[in-house]
């Protein structure tokens, strides 16, 4: 109960959020301009305030990495091979179906959830996940997609959107400053949590807002086999490699949370620039969006104890 008491509310947000804009008390576009706030405004200010009082040495968990990043790609690897070994779709189409998989929603949906329920030390291996799905995951699937384009990405224009990335940026400036060891000014301190403090309700009220159900009329079937494998198969995967590695317990329920939240909207974007699977990917943003609350609660639950005191 201690679990659902902490993750419900969260949920509730995000509820709150679909019952707005399902309800037209407040226009679905917003979602819009609630997610450009939290993704360039909030979580920078929190990932800097974070990373720059945390001790350099605790910065690199290369296990951390090698768990959630090697899950990551192990689950983008399975479904790329078997999409593409059926010989109906193309390299651009596997790799949408591989990043529907494996690209987790580590910024909005798992950051402020580990932010709520674990606090602020929860939030450094959940920046660690979403800098690796950014700087990561994101160009791989870039790469992939514009393989076989007209106008190939020039590599330095890939490389300038990555380090140009909010989410990479504000971790750059955190580890900078982390690693001179000078302790940030208690006025500049006071302003970045306030700001930092919106995260979690605009975030996540954002996600509910923007929710469609329309996407789910469509490739039902192919959409569950996806959310099987981001909301099951991935988690499975990463706590696996946890253990083997022998995390710390924070970092092992930080990386399974990461692993367990819905698809990225990212994929949907990425998808729609590119006119591949938007429908398929529309329909397994919502429903591992959904599915996800009842995945979350189960694998906190089962984790509770390895986390009693981790906050």
């Amino acid at each position: 109960m201690e679990v659902a008491s902490l993750v419900l509310p969260v949920f509730a947000i995000i509820v709150t959020g679909w019952l707005a804009g399902e309800l037209g008390y407040l226009s679905r576009s917003l979602s819009d301009a609630l997610v450009h706030f939290a993704y360039n405004v909030a979580m920078p200010a929190l990932l800097i305030v974070t990373i720059a009082q945390e001790p350099a040495r605790n910065l690199l968990e290369w296990r951390f990495l090698l768990a959630f990043g090697g899950g990551s790609l192990i689950c983008f690897a399975l479904v790329f091979l078997v999409v593409r070994a059926d010989g109906k779709h193309d390299l651009a189409s596997s790799t949408i179906h591989g990043m529907a998989a494996a690209m987790t929603n580590t910024g909005f949906v798992a950051l402020p959830i580990l932010h709520a329920i674990y606090g602020q030390p929860a939030v450094l291996p959940a920046a660690v996940a979403t800098v690796f799905v950014a700087a990561v995951m994101f160009p791989i699937t870039v790469i992939l997609l514009e393989k076989d384009a007209r106008e190939p990405a020039h590599s330095a224009g890939l490389v300038r959107q990555i380090l140009l990335n909010p989410m990479v940026l504000s971790t750059l400036i955190g580890l900078v400053w982390a690693i001179t060891g000078l302790p940030i000014p208690a006025p500049v301190a006071a302003y970045l949590n306030m700001i930092a403090a919106a995260l979690t309700p605009c975030a996540l009220f954002a996600i509910g807002l923007g929710l469609s159900v329309d996407g789910l009329r469509s490739n039902l079937k192919s959409s569950f086999a996806l959310a099987a494998v981001k909301l099951v198969v991935m988690p499975l995967i990463v706590y696996g490699l946890c253990v083997v590695l022998v995390l710390d317990p924070l970092y092992t329920v930080a990386a399974v949370v990461c692993a367990a939240v819905p698809t990225a909207k990212t994929v949907y974007v990425l998808a729609h620039e590119h006119k591949v699977e938007e429908k398929l990917v529309a329909a397994t943003v919502s429903i591992t969006t959904m599915l996800s609350v009842a995945t979350l609660l189960a694998a906190l639950y089962l984790l509770s104890g390895l986390a009693s005191g981790t906050r």
